[in-house]
């Protein structure tokens, strides 16, 4: 990479960007206070003396500005906040000193860069969280509406949510008309949500074929436990798996991997990370658990290999054979349930990772 002559840091906010330009030759730091707009920012950048490169923190504000840079001839760095070197006596905190912060960091390298997606990656993944967000009003009003019922003693004896379940709830009249009018809006609310759940699961199916995923998703369903919408979930949220160079990477990032606090002779090892995407880590727990069962090679499973690599089906039957044992012997330790699987979903990450490495 060439030597930049200027470096500018941004604290980039929705009404307003503040920028801190370092010029590295001379030492000088100037700052300019900017409106909101991207294209102020790309002019005041595009403008300076060059090479120039940027750094701002990824956040809410996304990835136009950084792509608009790059169109621009301007090399810009989104970094990690998380992975931000802060100083613990630092108690000032401004816009204008962060964006500082920023560039001196830009100059010494100590900035982690956040993978910046494409509009089309971005805009699946946009959909992708869409569903998620759905997901979870989904059980907050399902829970809403059960303990609703819990309070007059009402309860399903079989299963919940299913098509029984359906019917049973439509029978269902509560004594006092208040408490009837509430029942009739929470169950408003699951008929919505579920409908609306459906209609995003169908447009996030009829987007893979024409993203660039499309392979990718094939080889990841060839694992048990991962279908359609997991696959892409996680296409989304990992990206591009060749920028790891091993599994325990791919682990490290969705924070799956333990804590440790080490010191001298003594190594204590914690609770797992939990850093990266909620959302990657939920979808690998919740696929770890088909693992407690044994290896086999179900028709819904021979059925998403069919076509596939050979290399995906041996790496598929592979991580069968493993992770059970894992779960197993996890077992006999008298280790919990919920434990085992977040520890059979740290291997099944690396057996992603070693299938998306697949040709």
């Amino acid at each position: 990479m060439v030597k930049a002559r200027t470096l500018v840091g941004l604290d980039v906010h929705a009404a307003k960007i503040v920028a801190a330009v370092l010029d590295v030759e001379t030492g000088e730091v100037r700052s300019f206070r900017l409106p909101g707009d991207v294209g102020e920012a790309v002019g005041l950048c595009s403008g300076l003396a060059r090479p120039v490169r940027a750094t701002y923190e990824a956040g809410p504000t996304g990835y136009g500005l950084a792509r608009a840079l790059e169109q621009r001839g301007v090399s810009c760095l989104v970094c990690a906040p998380g992975k931000i070197p802060r100083a613990a006596s630092d108690r000032v905190k401004t816009d204008r000193r962060d964006a500082e912060h920023l560039a001196r960091l830009l100059l010494a390298g100590k900035l982690h860069a956040v993978r910046i997606p494409g509009p089309q990656e971005e805009a699946l993944r946009d959909l992708v969280r869409a569903r998620e967000d759905v997901r979870v009003d989904l059980m907050r009003a399902r829970h809403r509406l059960s303990k609703l019922l819990l309070r007059h003693g009402l309860r399903f004896e079989d299963r919940a949510w299913t098509e029984r379940h359906a019917r049973w709830l439509a029978t269902v009249e509560l004594a006092q008309p208040a408490a009837q009018t509430t029942l009739i809006d929470y169950r408003g609310a699951v008929d919505a949500l579920v409908h609306r759940r459906g209609e995003l699961e169908r447009a996030i199916i009829a987007a893979v074929p024409g993203s660039g995923w499309a392979e990718l998703v094939g080889r990841l369903r060839c694992l048990r436990g991962i279908d359609t919408l997991s696959a892409v979930g996680l296409c989304c949220e990992i990206g591009d798996f060749a920028r790891f160079a091993r599994a325990g990477q791919v682990m490290s990032f969705v924070g799956l991997v333990p804590s440790e606090d080490s010191t001298g002779e003594r190594r204590r090892l914690g609770s797992i990370t939990k850093t990266g995407s909620r959302h990657a880590r939920r979808l690998l727990v919740e696929a770890a658990w088909h693992y407690r069962n044994p290896p086999r090679l179900g028709r819904e499973l021979a059925a998403r290999q069919s076509g596939q690599p050979v290399e995906a089906v041996a790496i598929s039957w592979s991580a069968q054979q493993r992770l059970h044992r894992t779960w197993r012997r996890m077992e006999r330790r008298g280790k919990r349930r919920t434990v085992i699987a977040v520890a059979v979903a740290r291997e099944l990450a690396g057996f992603c990772w070693a299938i998306a490495r697949t040709e």
